[in-house]
C-alpha cells in the first residue's frame, strides 16, 4: 500500500529580502513634517535616506499629508523595528 501522504512543503517568505519596500506614513500636515519622517527612517535604518525616496500626497482640504517612503531592507526585523517605531510615534496618526 502506497503511502498518500505528502511531506510538507517548506513554506515560502512573503517578502524575499535584500529588498525595497514601500511604507505610507500619514500625520498633520505642518511645516517639516516630510523632513521628519525623512530623519526618523534614516536614525532607524542607520543612514541618510534621500529626499528622492519620498513622495507626498495631501489630503483634499490639506489638513492630512500621507507620504510614500521607499527604502532598502536588508530582512524582516528590519522591516519590523520600522513599523514599530512609527506606532510609538505621536505625529503619525497612521501607517502601512
Amino acid at each position: 500500500m502506497a503511502d498518500d501522504a505528502k511531506e510538507p512543503q517548506e513554506k515560502k517568505p512573503l517578502i524575499e529580502y535584500p529588498t525595497i519596500y514601500e511604507f505610507k506614513v500619514m500625520g498633520r500636515r505642518e511645516d517639516g513634517f516630510e523632513d521628519w519622517v525623512r530623519r526618523l527612517f534614516g536614525r532607524i535604518l542607520g543612514g541618510e535616506v534621500s529626499r528622492d525616496s519620498i513622495a507626498e500626497n495631501r489630503s483634499k482640504q490639506g489638513n492630512y499629508v500621507s507620504l510614500r517612503v521607499t527604502v532598502f531592507l536588508t530582512s524582516e526585523e528590519q522591516r519590523q523595528a520600522i513599523y514599530g517605531h512609527l506606532h510609538r510615534e505621536k505625529r503619525i496618526l497612521y501607517y502601512l
